[in-house]
C-alpha cells in the first residue's frame, strides 16, 4: 500500500488548505476479513507526532480536540482518496502532515478514533507553515 499526501503550503492565518491522501496499491481496505481506518497526524518542530482526525469503516468521524470546527475529514472511497480540509489555520497547525492507513481484521474491530487507530501504512508527509 502506498499513500502520497498533497496540498500543503504556506498561507497566513485564517486562511485555508485542503489535504489530500492518495492510496494505492494491491491491498484493498476493505474485504470480506478486514475493515479500515485511516487518519491524518501532524509533527511540529520539536513536538511528538499527534492524530489529528480520523475515518474508517464505521463512517464515524473523529477530531482532536484543537481543530474541532475548523478542520473537516472526509473521503472518496471511489477514487481512495482521503481528505482535510483545514479552515481558520492558525501558527500553531504548522507542521508536517501525515496520512496513515490501519487495516483491522474484523474479528478485532474496535471502532476508528484518534485513540485507537495504529496505523500499518505512512505517508511521506506535506508540510503546512501558517504565519503572517
Amino acid at each position: 500500500v502506498q499513500l502520497v499526501e498533497s496540498g500543503g503550503g504556506s498561507v497566513q492565518p485564517g486562511g485555508s488548505l485542503r489535504l489530500e491522501c492518495a492510496t494505492s496499491g494491491d491491498t484493498p481496505k476493505v474485504s470480506r476479513d478486514t475493515y479500515y481506518c485511516m487518519g491524518w497526524f501532524r509533527q511540529a518542530p520539536g513536538k511528538e507526532r499527534e492524530g489529528v482526525a480520523t475515518i474508517g469503516s464505521d463512517d464515524n468521524p473523529n477530531r482532536a480536540g484543537s481543530v474541532w470546527g475548523r478542520f473537516t475529514i472526509s473521503e472518496n472511497s471511489a477514487k481512495n482518496i482521503l481528505y482535510l480540509q483545514m479552515n481558520s489555520l492558525k501558527p500553531d497547525d504548522t507542521g508536517m502532515y501525515y496520512c496513515a492507513l490501519e487495516i483491522i481484521p474484523r474479528r478485532q474491530w474496535r471502532g476508528c478514533s484518534i485513540a485507537t487507530i495504529r496505523p500499518d501504512y505512512w505517508g511521506q508527509g506535506t508540510q503546512v507553515t501558517v504565519s503572517s
